[in-house]
């Protein structure tokens, strides 16, 4: 695998004195955004130095910039002087770094930190040829190549808008067909990778069923587990149902009402027999009184004959006599006037009695007293309240199978190992072809690989929405049609091209790594935001983050807006700010949607 690590540059471009350094092999998707201060920042996100970084790596790979821009025009024109670019990168276990640099000229290649070209050399000495002959054999891949593969620029000429000549070109280089031998070695080192590849899958998905067998297991004993639970929580909830259902025999409320009732009666009750009580008394009162009365009355008539009431004596004593008779009228009157005020007090209590009305019948009720009764209603408030509570409570292993179901229990996916079979019976195909000795050779290259890039082609078209169909063919030339009408690259819309340029640019990554070697980068330079639809810019998105998640590459998207934000992995600032660009060393990692 091809694996662009780290790019360092200063006086380059717009970048200053100070080193400015880029992580190549960010995780998934990063979206470069500018912010000028010059410009007062705040949305302002043009001219910052975001295509800098791919003319940088452009430069260092391959010694000229992906715009075709002059090399001494890539001097910072402030500084002037001293400009340099440095990149390190893996293939194949081993370890590469390039440095270039101008005002002074240099140019060094180093594999696992040993200097290749023993020297620094200015391009006019004629040495630096070999080295980028050397560079290019080890990366795989031509400048053109580059630019339609790993470094997708809005300013670059597009593939389909190329002379014959330079596509064919492209193609060749891409098809391997001028490197034949070199290729079949490769191959057959990646033949033999892709068999390993296929045995760890083999035993990664063996291991994944011996693990999803453990967790099943596991959730079995939690499913025993929670129907226990279920049993047990229904019981108890059909005990309560039953309980609650005895205590509502009975109306509570209308038992609490009797209670108030049978309060009242006896209240009323006790009033009315306190009240009859004090009638018999004063009537009991009066009738005796009444009768000293009356026997002091007879006292008196007996009296008036002057004779004593007690022995019938006669009173001879006149003084006596007169004094008995006072006294005697003088009970009678004082019982007289007892007598009146128990008539009054007879007459009052009878007036009360009457207005208190009639007792009537004692209320029944089934508890013997209202705190019986309060004490029922307690207890069926709170025989509810735990009927409530417990219909409430929660399995607790539901969730514990939920989680091992859903988060533990891994999808054997056979994807892999499908595409890593395919990819080494391809790989095998073209090592066969490329060992023949028969003329045919060159056809059945093209043969294969063309209908392997068709179909590749074809299906990034289709998944990006564009109703068009191209086809490479045998002569190596393309054909663009629509509805049977056959079309010109120029004949398409800007997004309909921006989809055209970025499917096939994913096809020729498969092709070359299907024969080469898997490389981690891609740069898209404003075609994903330019010109597209929200469709064309989803559907874009959606590819990306699949190639990103199953191939492991780094994609950076180079953008002025803002929209994109929400849709990758992590953001890399651009800051131009006094007129020199510096890269942001952190990575702002956000949230996918």
């Amino acid at each position: 695998m091809i694996k662009l690590k780290t790019l360092t540059m200063k006086n380059f471009m717009s970048v200053g004195a100070a080193t400015q350094a880029v992580k190549l092999d960010q995780p998934g998707l990063t979206l470069v955004l500018g912010n000028n201060l010059d410009l007062g920042g705040e949305g302002s996100r043009n001219g910052t130095g975001k295509t800098t970084i791919i003319n940088a790596l452009s430069f260092v790979l391959f010694g000229d910039a992906i715009t075709n821009i002059k090399r001494d025009n890539l001097i910072n024109k402030t500084n002037q002087k001293a400009m340099s670019v440095s990149c390190e990168f893996e293939v194949s276990g081993h370890k590469y770094r390039i440095e270039r640099g101008r005002k002074p000229n240099y140019f060094k290649f180093l594999v696992d930190d040993q200097v290749v070209n023993e020297k620094d050399t200015d391009e006019a000495q004629g040495e630096n040829r070999l080295t980028q002959d050397e560079i290019n054999r080890v990366f795989g891949m031509s400048l053109p190549l580059f630019k339609n593969i790993i470094a997708l620029n809005t300013y670059n000429q597009p593939f389909l808008a190329m002379k014959p000549t330079e596509q064919r070109a492209i193609i060749e280089e891409l098809l391997g067909i001028t490197q034949l031998s070199n290729k079949a070695d490769r191959l057959k080192e990646q033949i033999t990778q892709s068999r390993n590849d296929i045995k760890a899958e083999e035993i990664r998905i063996e291991s994944v069923k011996n693990a999803n067998e453990k967790i099943e297991d596991t959730i079995r004993k939690f499913k025993i587990k929670s129907q226990a639970w279920e049993d047990t929580h229904q019981k108890n909830i059909g005990s309560l149902e039953t309980a609650i259902s005895e205590l509502t025999k009975i109306d509570i409320e209308q038992e609490l009402e009797q209670h108030k009732k049978l309060s009242d009666w006896k209240e009323l009750s006790q009033e009315i027999n306190g009240f009859q009580k004090q009638l018999d008394y004063d009537t009991r009162e009066q009738t005796n009184t009444q009768k000293q009365i009356n026997e002091y009355q007879e006292q008196l008539e007996s009296l008036e004959n002057k004779t004593c009431p007690m022995c019938e004596q006669q009173i001879h004593d006149d003084t006596a006599h007169t004094k008995i008779i006072t006294n005697t009228k003088q009970h009678i009157q004082t019982h007289t006037s007892t007598v009146q005020t128990l008539q009054e007090s007879i007459t009052h209590t009878k007036n009360r009695i009457q207005g208190l009305g009639e007792v009537g019948n004692r209320p029944e009720t089934k508890y013997q007293s209202m705190d019986e009764a309060y004490q029922h209603k307690q207890n069926l408030s709170n025989l509810k309240n735990d009927l409530e509570h417990i219909k409430e409570e929660v399995n607790p292993h539901s969730e514990q199978i939920e989680t091992l179901q859903t988060k533990n229990i891994e999808e054997i996916n056979y994807d892999m190992i499908n595409n890593l079979t395919k990819l080494k019976e391809h790989q095998e195909f073209l090592y066969r072809l490329l060992t023949s000795k028969d003329s045919f050779i060159r056809k059945k290259i093209i043969d294969q690989n063309l209908a392997y890039l068709n179909a590749r082609l074809n299906q990034y078209l289709e998944e990006l929405g564009l109703p068009h169909e191209v086809v490479f063919q045998s002569d190596l030339s393309v054909e663009i049609t629509e509805l049977g009408r056959e079309l010109d690259f120029d004949n398409l819309s800007r997004g309909e091209r921006n989809r055209l340029i970025l499917g096939l640019s994913w096809a020729f990554r498969d092709i070359f790594e299907s024969t080469n070697t898997p490389i981690n980068l891609l740069f898209i330079d404003e075609l994903i935001d330019s010109g597209m639809d929200t469709q064309g810019v989803e559907s874009s998105m959606a590819i990306l983050k699949k190639m990103t998640r199953e191939r492991h590459k780094n994609v950076f998207l180079i953008s002025h807006k803002d929209e994109l934000t929400g849709r990758v992995n992590s953001i890399m600032n651009v800051i131009k700010e006094n007129g020199f660009t510096s890269f942001g060393e952190d990575f702002e990692v956000v949230s996918v949607h």
